[in-house]
């Protein structure tokens, strides 16, 4: 059964499932190259029905429990299916695209935390027969709902409660976010990477009265946000709620790092206070995580340490571009009740480039370049004479981290490294951290009450000894955010870091997603030379080609 999946609002995007697996997953923006598009995902669309025969689709999912806003594009540009309404259709332009389903494919929509809770629960490898505990928080979803706790058990979910605009903690650490000068929904990262530099106690008590509480896994103490205002720029919702001005005025009392941080606390304070209650009611220890609330690693982090989760699965691609995945994963379910839940291995599940359409667009952009016998070996040695790599190779990762296929890799051996690529490279805040990626064989070198980790969506505390020989990941905290790279999964990365470590005996790099601040993640060839010339980096491997730039300078520290 071959079921696309859709979701056409905040970071806009599109999935293809086969037989319960993922076969296609890449959001809007990257083809737009518009951060959070948020219009119709028609080339993700046009992407993943590219993989397989148009009319072989089965069934057609939608992120969304409003059937109207699903029926007006789609009838336009969907053609034979049984949930097509007819008298909406308008005439598109031709250049629009245009795809022939068959009579008998259906029209299904699931509400926006079902479809976050099933892409958790169905990328997560668990037998049916176990019983776990899925959580999805976020700011609000079209359902009205923000944190809902959901029962996952022999293949199916249940919703056993769920509170409303109330119960928003995504909005208040949106709304700090926001306070402290940032992009509500966007820059949470920033809020994150803030707090550890600042001191929780010494602005204590400030945000009270600005978020809701939870107590043995309910809403205690709903808070009401006021109505957004919202507008759109560059296809992009933006949203301001009025108490925002009441946070920024903290900031003539409080340091900016301290309200960061009192808000990271309270971030994992009440979660906690959700959802781990609702483990030992459904006598599992086997927790699911979704939606953006859990793209904060050092929440993450927190829930593991409390040890009340053997098995604790936040999906990587938790924000709103993983809901097209979640959708489609929910309708094959429901359709092949008791099927396989296959595990989530990798999200290398976008477009790809041959060598041959590589040289192509490098001939005619008329630039030098030369091909290598083994590019990792090629990379690998220039990451150890202190160099930064652009790395574009195979398919392009899904989700908002950069997994080894449109990375930016640098040696993690010299502190001085990671303000060298902020300012350099990426042009953000000194004060955000990397990641680093290292071999998963050797992951409890790295990583202090570590776990396979493949997906950098958890923080670890770094394991004794390592914090100065890899001082370019570690964060001011003691903790990094890591890859563990396993050669059955990425053998290409992994041979790169491999070499790197033979040559230099720690076996990590740092590694970013290969794009400048305030732009999605490379898609194509053209878009990685872009970023090539546009910043400083010193080489690019792509494909089996690597471009260095004349005077590429070998740091000192390496």
């Amino acid at each position: 059964m071959k079921v696309l999946g859709i979701h056409a609002a905040h970071d806009s995007s599109a999935a293809l499932i086969e037989d319960g697996k993922v076969i296609a997953d890449v959001a809007e923006e990257r083809f737009t190259r518009q951060k959070h598009y948020s219009g119709p995902p028609l080339k993700s669309i046009e992407y993943c029905l590219g993989l397989t025969d148009s009319q072989s689709i089965d069934a057609i999912a939608f992120s969304t429990h409003i059937a109207e806003r699903g029926k007006e594009w789609p009838a336009d540009i969907f053609h034979g299916f049984s949930g097509r309404p007819t008298d909406r259709v308008r005439r598109l332009p031709i250049y629009f695209p245009s795809f022939k389903l068959r009579n008998t494919t259906e029209l299904h929509f699931v509400p926006h935390h079902e479809s976050h809770a099933a892409a958790a629960y169905f990328t997560s490898g668990l037998d049916a027969a176990e019983r776990a505990v899925v959580v999805t928080m976020d700011g609000m979803g079209d359902d009205g709902i923000t944190s809902a706790i959901w029962r996952a058990e022999s293949g199916k979910l249940e919703c056993l409660y769920s509170a409303g605009p109330t119960a928003s903690i995504g909005w208040f650490y949106s709304n700090v976010t926001e306070a402290l000068g940032w992009w509500h929904g966007d820059a949470e990262g920033k809020t994150m990477g803030l707090a550890p530099y600042g001191d929780a106690d010494r602005a204590r008590g400030a945000l009270d009265g600005f978020y809701p509480r939870f107590e043995n896994g309910r809403l205690v103490e709903p808070h009401d946000f006021g109505r957004p205002s919202s507008f759109s720029v560059g296809g992009s919702p933006h949203f301001h709620f009025g108490e925002v001005e009441a946070m920024r005025d903290l900031l003539h009392k409080h340091e900016r790092e301290d309200l960061a941080a009192e808000a990271q606390q309270i971030l994992e304070r009440e979660v906690q206070a959700f959802a781990l209650p609702w483990l030992q009611a459904e006598r599992t220890d086997r927790l699911l995580c979704s939606g953006g609330v859990f793209l904060n690693v050092k929440l993450n982090q927190r829930i593991w340490e409390t040890g009340a989760a053997r098995i604790q699965y936040p999906f990587p691609n938790a924000g709103d571009a993983g809901l097209a995945v979640g959708a489609a994963l929910a309708v094959y379910h429901r359709t092949n009740p008791g099927s396989p839940i296959h595990k989530l291995r990798h999200l290398h599940a976008g477009p790809e480039y041959s060598d041959e359409q590589i040289e192509v667009i490098l001939r005619r952009s008329k630039l030098p370049y030369r091909r290598v016998d083994d590019v990792a070996h090629s990379a690998a040695a220039l990451l150890a004479k202190g160099q930064i790599v652009g790395w574009f190779q195979g398919r392009m990762e899904s989700g908002p981290r950069a997994l080894g296929g449109r990375s930016i890799l640098m040696s993690a051996s010299s502190a001085e490294n990671k303000d060298l690529i902020n300012a350099q490279v990426k042009f953000r805040e000194s004060f955000r951290p990397f990641c680093p990626s290292l071999l998963a064989e050797r992951r409890d070198e790295y990583l202090g009450n570590g776990r396979d980790e493949d997906f950098m969506i958890t923080s670890f505390n770094v394991a004794p000894g390592k914090q100065t020989k890899i001082p370019a990941v570690v964060h001011v905290d003691g903790t990094l955010r890591p890859q563990t790279v396993h050669h059955d999964v990425s053998p290409l990365f992994h041979r790169l870091i491999k070499h790197f470590g033979d040559l230099t005996g720690e076996y990590v790099v740092l590694n970013t997603s290969l794009n400048v601040m305030g732009e999605p993640i490379v898609a194509s060839p053209m878009d990685a030379l872009r970023c090539f010339y546009s910043c400083g980096l010193d080489a690019l491997c792509i494909g089996s080609f690597l471009l260095e730039k004349r005077r590429a300078a070998v740091r000192p520290g390496n």
